[in-house]
């Protein structure tokens, strides 16, 4: 788990990329921007900056920002007490990242997993997204992404969010706020 100053440091860095990217953002949702690092202290390599700008039983908003090289790791979205499990749509604002998603896998994918952690990435059909491209991730499909040489912000458009119950397939992984 990241320290306090770790926390204020990635949002201080990802508010600068934000910034960067002409993306407005108020003081409080800087200061309650999550910083996951999915329990794995690796959070330059393995983590991601999350501004929720709404998230209700209708539907979710959000920006999340990639640093340089910056994964987050192979999860889905499953069905949760009777309620259909999340989709989204992930519109690419700045930046260069790198979706892939279950399907006919690419001879040789433009990143890598981290380093250590191959054997969890299961997924590789790949789906570069840059500035104004957009790509929906179905319900309960396989999916993870990486940030750019100069990382990336993604604007994610969903249905209800509920993170506490997404499956990682790294179980490694604890998706803790």
């Amino acid at each position: 788990m990241m320290t306090p100053d770790q926390s204020a440091k990635a949002r201080k860095r990802a508010g600068d990329i934000l910034a960067k990217a002409g993306i407005v953002t108020t003081p409080a949702e800087l200061a309650a921007m999550e910083t996951a690092d999915f329990g794995l202290g690796e959070f330059d390599r393995t983590g991601l900056s999350i501004v929720v700008y709404v998230n209700n039983a209708r539907y979710c908003a959000k920006e999340l920002v990639l640093f340089p090289g910056q994964t987050c790791p192979e999860h889905r979205h499953p069905d949760v007490a009777g309620c259909r499990g999340k989709t989204e749509t992930f519109r690419c604002r700045w930046g260069r990242v790198w979706l892939y998603v279950a399907g006919k896998p690419v001879a040789k994918p433009k990143v890598k997993p981290p380093r250590t952690s191959e054997a969890h990435y299961t997924v590789f059909h790949e789906i570069e997204l840059g500035p104004g491209d957009q790509y929906t991730v179905p319900t309960n499909t396989l999916h993870w992404f990486q940030g750019g040489p100069e990382g990336a912000v993604v604007s994610e458009f969903s249905s209800p969010s509920r993170d506490e119950a997404d499956v990682f397939t790294d179980p490694r992984i604890r998706r803790v706020q």
